[in-house]
């Protein structure tokens, strides 16, 4: 019996979860990074951040993602680049996915709520971001 609550408990803890779009409406906004792991397990701390990462995704699922970088009077200096962004889900695995001139790429989803964000690339490496507050202009 033991055994099998311990295969029942593994299968709904390996069985991910996609995000529903009112979960992806929670990317809006500005996000600021507070660590970065490699693969290899090192992580780099960011006590300090030179830019912010603003995304926007309509209910098409797409939209932009833009860096930003914060100013002391609370506005934000940009150069008016920004990355075209989707979001698709394969295998009830979420990806937002980048479009630019130069090139194309995926980082899957691995957590989303109010205050936190984690990103993995295709390389490895995960983000782990903070909710930035909004400014006022």
């Amino acid at each position: 019996m033991k055994n099998y609550i311990w295969v029942l408990f593994l299968v709904l803890v390996s069985c991910s979860k996609s995000l529903d779009n009112n979960d992806i409406a929670t990317l809006n906004g500005y996000w600021e990074i507070e660590k970065v792991k490699l693969p290899n397990g090192e992580s780099k701390e960011y006590k300090i951040n030179e830019s912010v990462d603003f995304f926007q995704i309509s209910d098409s699922l797409k939209g932009f993602r833009k860096k930003l970088v914060p100013q002391y009077d609370g506005k934000f200096l940009t150069n008016e680049v920004q990355e075209k962004i989707s979001i698709s889900v394969k295998e009830n695995i979420t990806f937002i996915n980048y479009t630019t001139d130069f090139a194309t790429w995926s980082e899957e989803i691995i957590k989303l709520n109010n205050d936190e964000l984690t990103l993995k690339n295709e390389q490895g490496i995960t983000y782990f971001y903070k909710r930035k507050q909004e400014y006022n202009e």
